[in-house]
């Protein structure tokens, strides 16, 4: 199950992040990639040391925390440490599979969060390598789409421009995938379902078997 979150940050919150990004903030994106990822990554990574850095990453974490759409979907426990990427002309990363355990965090589900204006750059698009066709995501500045890390994927070349994003990995409270599936319908049902009197009982009802079920299924 793929989430797709329009504007979880606002216009302003972005200006922020990407004005904080000078050139000398960034280093070859290799040096935290695994042996096999390593020979297909060609991009730049923002260094996670920088108080800049660490404060635009934070503000990510504390939106991707806080926004309905996630808690409900991802349920998250933990965030591995996020990552500023750069993609300048040319640069892609091949197709890959993101490591089981990234900074001992178990990686249930990964992000991007688009943070260049997509009029700004040509390709860059994150493709998700399926039995059934290819999922191409390229989306506004401030909006994240959330998949599971089991899956293939690759960033596609940019030949135009230069895409920023931010990258992570999640890991939720509830492992399965099918389950929290269910505990996201069970909500979405909550959220069409007005809240009045008459629909009181059947509200109750579906909140009580979610509760009951994130017993059962939380880690």
């Amino acid at each position: 199950m793929a989430i797709l979150v329009d504007n979880l940050l606002d216009v302003h919150s972005v200006t922020a992040v990407l004005n904080s990004l000078s050139d000398d903030l960034f280093v070859d994106g290799k040096k935290t990639a695994g042996k096999t990822a390593r020979a297909v990554k060609k991009n730049l990574q923002a260094d996670p040391k920088s108080p800049k850095i660490i404060a635009a990453t934070k503000l990510v974490e504390q939106a991707l925390r806080k926004h309905p759409m996630v808690t409900n979907s991802a349920f998250p426990d933990k965030l591995s440490n996020i990552i500023i990427s750069r993609y300048d002309e040319g640069m892609t990363y091949g197709s890959h599979v993101d490591n089981a355990f990234i900074h001992a965090t178990r990686t249930d589900l990964s992000f991007t969060l688009f943070l260049s204006d997509p009029d700004t750059y040509d390709g860059g698009e994150l493709i998700l390598q399926k039995h059934d066709g290819d999922d191409v995501i390229k989306l506004p500045q401030g909006s994240v789409y959330i998949y599971p890390t089991r899956e293939l994927h690759y960033v596609a070349p940019v030949t135009r421009g230069v895409r920023y994003a931010a990258v992570g990995w999640i890991q939720s409270q509830v492992r399965s995938e099918e389950h929290r599936g269910t505990l996201f319908d069970l909500y979405l049902a909550l959220q069409q379902m007005a809240d009045t009197e008459e629909n009181k009982q059947a509200r109750l009802q579906i909140l009580k078997a979610r509760s009951n079920l994130m017993r059962m299924w939380a880690e």
